[in-house]
């Protein structure tokens, strides 16, 4: 299977399945360094880079190389500039580093195969908190028994309560433009969480919105995109529509996005993080 055109839904329904295990499996290895000295240096961005990120990516590297051979893969502590091509997965073994160093819970490992520019299956795993949550064409969930996911449930996003909306904010990366974002909705309240959680939790329908306008890379969103999708909901960017993925000449850059449980938030939410972005945007429309 290296042919984006020949991946079919039911096809992808089962690759999501597999990359679940996949992630769970990462998982056990950051549980292993969890909560203790785990090493770490600092790259070149200022973002650190552990044991834990390093051991969680050659597994997630084996399993897929064995499982789907043939597939590119461009992954956080190896890809470089490497270019994706149709067909590819991107890998973040370890989002949250800093909260896992810092002994909480709210860390993740996403796995996604995007084909044609866009995520197509993915898994989030929250080792932390013993969730996972992936995607083909619909979304589930599972909870984490024995290092692999147990019996699946079916996800969906929900409408925008008429009572104000739950907005998820990044523990280590708020900024005022984000405030002025969230400012032109009715939120009614703002919690914290690490890491890529925060499409699970909004897929799942235990909040509804995340906005994000500083920078983050393509393996940060792409599983979570996948999975908030395939559960009713949209990330939007900027200048509108989905954000696309593989964009090798932005060094995999994203700009600024929002990740909406009910779509039809995007009609009144404006995105600031840059020059470009001080615009309206507009949920895909299907």
């Amino acid at each position: 299977m290296n042919d984006a055109a020949a991946v079919t839904g039911a096809e992808a329904g089962r690759i999501a399945e597999t990359l679940a295990e996949i992630a769970c499996a990462a998982g056990t290895v950051l549980r292993h360094w969890h909560g203790g000295d785990c090493p770490h240096v600092l790259k070149p961005d200022g973002s650190p880079a552990s044991a834990a990120d390093l051991e969680s990516e050659a597994l997630i590297l084996k399993a897929l190389t064995t499982r789907f051979p043939g597939i590119p893969i461009v992954a956080e502590e190896s890809s470089g500039d490497r270019a994706a091509g149709d067909l590819f997965f991107l890998v973040d073994p370890l989002d949250g580093t800093r909260d896992f160093l810092a002994g909480t819970p709210h860390y993740s490992v996403n796995i996604a195969l995007v084909s044609e520019g866009r995520p197509i299956a993915a898994a989030l795993a929250a080792p932390g908190l013993d969730r996972v949550w992936f995607s083909g064409h619909d979304a589930f969930e599972a909870p984490i028994i024995d290092g692999r996911p147990g019996a699946a449930q079916p996800v969906r996003a929900r409408k925008a309560p008429e009572a104000g909306l739950l907005a998820l904010g990044s523990r280590r990366h708020g900024d005022a433009e984000t405030t002025a974002c969230l400012a032109t909705l009715p939120v009614m309240e703002v919690r914290t969480s690490g890491s890529a959680l925060k499409f699970g939790l909004i897929a799942a329908g235990e909040a509804d919105i995340y906005v994000r306008c500083g920078p983050t890379m393509e393996w940060d969103t792409a599983a979570g995109d996948a999975i908030l999708t395939a559960a009713g909901g949209c990330v939007v960017a900027a200048a509108g529509g989905p954000i696309r993925y593989g964009r090798v000449a932005d060094g995999y850059r994203n700009g600024p996005f929002a990740a909406l449980g009910d779509p039809a938030l995007a009609d009144d939410l404006v995105l600031t993080g840059s020059p470009a972005c001080t615009m309206p945007i507009s949920a895909p429309r299907t």
